[in-house]
């Protein structure tokens, strides 16, 4: 019986999903009903909190789960039906499943539409939330994106490739760090030595010699190659976080 309650509710979810109109202008609510509109503003009201307009109609901010119009499709990051801190993240990649990054954006204090200030595509990375079609969200992790993409071999090869890439720009972020510390303590050490004065020959001639910065130098080399390395490293792992995600979605 619980079974097929449980199918019954998840045949109910996938129904009312299949029936939102996303060519328009809609609010989705977390009671997941929708509400259509020709204009969606959000505005602040007169004790200074913000109002999202669906037309004439004001929806708070707490009801709200996603909302669509012509400049982008967002999704609150913060509030519940049950109220809490509300922001939104706009959708910058779409597919089985989407992802979310918070973004600047105006609000319409003169009735202008809510829409995103930055418009180009972006690459995945750790500080998005994604979700599957109307579902809520959840934050990008390995562990989460690892369980979701399970089902195909190619992303996973990328996944995988992605964990040991930030491994090893960690080890090597670290490894620089000690390097360039250790070579920066050594040239201090080292230049607050006194000069050493030798007597030569007559009328009090001195020969003067300099501390040797080498070892100082080739440890901040060090570490500073390091550092690159790493970076690229990084940045190598992020693209195969992408790629992962592009293959899943294809």
């Amino acid at each position: 019986m619980k079974k097929i309650i449980i199918i019954a509710l998840a045949c109910y979810g996938l129904s009312a999903q299949a029936q939102v109109r996303e060519s328009e202008n809609f609010v989705y609510l977390f009671s997941d009903s929708v509400v259509y509109a020709n204009r969606i503003t959000i505005r602040p009201n007169f004790s200074n909190s913000l109002v999202l307009r669906a037309d004439a109609k004001r929806i708070p901010m707490t009801k709200v789960k996603f909302f669509n119009n012509e400049h982008g499709f967002f999704a609150n990051t913060g509030g519940t039906f049950f109220g809490g801190d509300i922001q939104f993240a706009e959708r910058v990649a779409e597919g089985k499943i989407n992802f979310y990054r918070h973004t600047g954006y105006e609000v319409s204090d003169f009735g202008r539409p809510f829409h995103s200030i930055r418009r180009e595509r972006e690459a995945v990375d750790m500080r998005m939330y994604y979700n599957r079609g109307y579902e809520n969200l959840k934050k990008v992790s390995y562990e989460n994106l690892k369980q979701e993409m399970a089902d195909n071999s190619t992303s996973m090869v990328y996944l995988k490739k992605y964990r040991s890439n930030q491994r090893t720009a960690k080890t090597m972020f670290v490894a620089a760090g000690a390097s360039i510390l250790t070579g920066f303590i050594l040239f201090v050490a080292t230049g607050n030595k006194e000069f050493e004065h030798t007597g030569i020959g007559y009328g009090n001639v001195h020969d003067t010699k300099f501390p040797n910065y080498t070892a100082s130098y080739v440890l901040m080399g060090l570490g500073t190659g390091l550092a690159v390395g790493g970076y690229g490293t990084y940045i190598s792992g992020m693209r195969r976080l992408d790629n992962a995600v592009d293959s899943y979605n294809r």
